[in-house]
């Protein structure tokens, strides 16, 4: 039976609140970073701005998987009054027709290397029990969907035979250099590979943080949905997250004396990954070819692998909304 959406608005204001916690400078300096550059917007779209509609209820986002193209209601605009910009945004199942917007977001997942990304965004696109993309849609061409998010969880045991999947694992492996943690990683990836779930999330720089904890609350609703019609393929121990950050030069070196941003030694490019890291039963990192911005010249671009037990998803739940409504 087809979930019918319902309608919210998001209101995000240009002014940011002070900011007391590593969380919340990260949001607060991510959002302001995406503000001074024009071209953070045409990540996926040169028309990120524009409206938006919004299919939501309450904490939780209800999808449409439409077997036709769903027009975009244009009853509320963009606004701009005291500076507050009011957005209203999209979520749906993944279709084929998504194919380039997700793999705009997907470019550097394994930083610059030459992949099978094409291949691995089928994979993604074609899972529409499990997955979920945040979009918009041009108004001058209704055949121009562009993306603001993706997130989904793939069964590493599943597509174990796909090439992209082969390749992400050849990946992983390679720039592990923590003896520790390579045997925990090979364990994963051969033995228990059936009970892992490899997470996927990209966002573009200035997603609203504020949609992180229902985004993330529909992902897991719909594993939970799945594991019970699927088990063979959704029932999870163990979520598995490639993603970015930037690390202080001298992190390893010095202690933190200071609360300003510059002086966190870690900068989470998406917030969520803060709590993931806490959460993680094992991390390691690895040198990207990618530099950060001018405003982050102290830092360096750094791949981050964790590894995050189910069983604790609803208290990833619980801090992601607390640390939300704090910042």
């Amino acid at each position: 039976m087809t979930r019918r959406p319902s309608r919210r608005r998001h209101s995000s204001s240009k002014s940011l609140p002070s900011a007391f916690s590593s969380f919340a400078r990260t949001v607060n300096l991510v959002a302001s970073t995406s503000r001074s550059s024009t071209k953070l917007k045409q990540l996926s779209s040169s028309k990120l701005d524009k409206k938006v509609p919004s299919k939501s209820r309450g904490n939780r986002f209800i999808k449409d998987t439409p077997k036709e193209k769903v027009d975009c209601s244009e009853s509320s605009s963009e606004e701009e009054n005291g500076g507050i910009v009011q957005l209203d945004f999209d979520f749906f199942s993944p279709k084929l027709e998504d194919f380039h917007g997700v793999k705009v977001l997907l470019q550097t997942y394994l930083d610059d290397n030459q992949w099978d990304l094409s291949g691995f965004v089928d994979l993604i696109v074609g899972q529409t029990t499990v997955g979920t993309v945040v979009k918009i849609e041009d108004e001058e061409d209704e055949n121009d969907d562009c993306l603001y998010s993706v997130v989904t969880a793939l069964n590493l045991d599943r597509y174990k035979d796909h090439k992209s999947i082969k390749e992400i694992k050849d990946f992983l492996l390679k720039v592990c250099d923590e003896k520790d943690v390579l045997g925990d990683l090979r364990i994963l990836l051969d033995e228990q590979t059936k009970n892992v779930g490899l997470l996927v999330s990209r966002h573009v720089v200035n997603f609203p943080p504020e949609l992180l904890p229902p985004l993330y609350n529909a992902l897991f609703d719909e594993v939970a949905r799945a594991a019970q019609d699927e088990p063979r393929y959704f029932s999870f121990k163990v979520y598995l997250l490639v993603t970015r950050i930037y690390k202080h030069k001298n992190a390893d070196q010095r202690k933190r004396t200071s609360k300003s941003c510059s002086d966190d030694p870690i900068i989470y490019v998406w917030p969520e990954d803060e709590i993931f890291h806490k959460l993680s039963s094992w991390t390691y990192t690895f040198p990207l070819r990618s530099r950060p911005t001018d405003e982050l010249k102290n830092y360096k671009s750094v791949g981050l692998v964790m590894a995050v037990e189910a069983r604790k998803v609803p208290i990833f739940q619980q801090e992601l909304q607390s640390l939300i409504s704090q910042s």
